[in-house]
């Protein structure tokens, strides 16, 4: 873990719960060590001192603060058709890590309405991964309810489909990348198509798709 997250980060802050248990009965961080935090809304770094421990809470003062932004150099936004949310779930991880600035999950022709996303649960495993993997920002997300408003939102994007050109890594794309659910995109939905790529690759979940089309314009 590279830093904890807490929304506070006055001058004193107590932790409990989760985070509580995980540094002091998981990790064993005792009282008068230094603990890094930051609260994924501003680029610093807090720095507290332990003060007291008990069972339950631990007490944190705030010894010194470092400004240290460690954001994505690129912002890439990804437009993905709303699939499994399991699957998203086990996906987003990734995609934050390698510096997804923005997701847009789309409920498309051939998504399945009831998949419903939670989007309490998916900040929450956002905030983890930014400990893991040292990331200051929080993702930003967003939901579309329809293909149909996506396009009316967004005019210019990057479709991902099968008669696309292939992808050229070094042209600078600014516009969303929109990749499709499992049964792909309709007819009615490639009318709106303007610009289209495809990867020279067998064909592709759609949850290896964003990982794929994230890393060549990332990493």
């Amino acid at each position: 873990m590279q830093f904890l997250y807490h929304p506070d980060t006055s001058d004193t802050i107590v932790l409990s719960g989760e985070a509580h248990k995980y540094l002091f009965k998981v990790r064993r961080i005792k009282k008068d060590e230094t603990l890094k935090i930051r609260n994924l809304k501003d680029d610093y770094i807090y720095n507290y001192k332990i003060k007291e421990i008990n069972k339950k809470e631990a007490v944190l003062i705030l010894d010194k603060k470092e400004l240290k932004p460690n954001k994505p150099t690129k912002f890439f936004h990804l437009a993905w058709c709303i699939i499994d949310p399991k699957n998203i779930e086990k996906t987003l991880p990734s995609l934050n890590e390698m510096g997804v600035a923005k997701i847009s999950f789309v409920y498309c022709d051939f998504s399945q309405k009831n998949f419903k996303l939670k989007i309490d649960r998916l900040k929450k495993i956002l905030i983890n991964s930014n400990q893991q993997c040292g990331r200051s920002d929080l993702m930003e997300i967003e939901i579309i309810n329809s293909s149909k408003e996506f396009f009316e939102k967004y005019e210019n994007f990057t479709a991902i489909d099968f008669d696309g050109e292939k992808i050229k890594c070094d042209k600078k794309y600014k516009n969303p990348f929109l990749v499709g659910p499992e049964g792909g995109f309709s007819e009615k939905e490639r009318a709106f198509f303007k610009e289209k790529i495809k990867f020279e690759s067998f064909i592709l979940r759609s949850e290896s798709a964003v990982c794929a089309i994230s890393c060549k314009i990332l990493l």
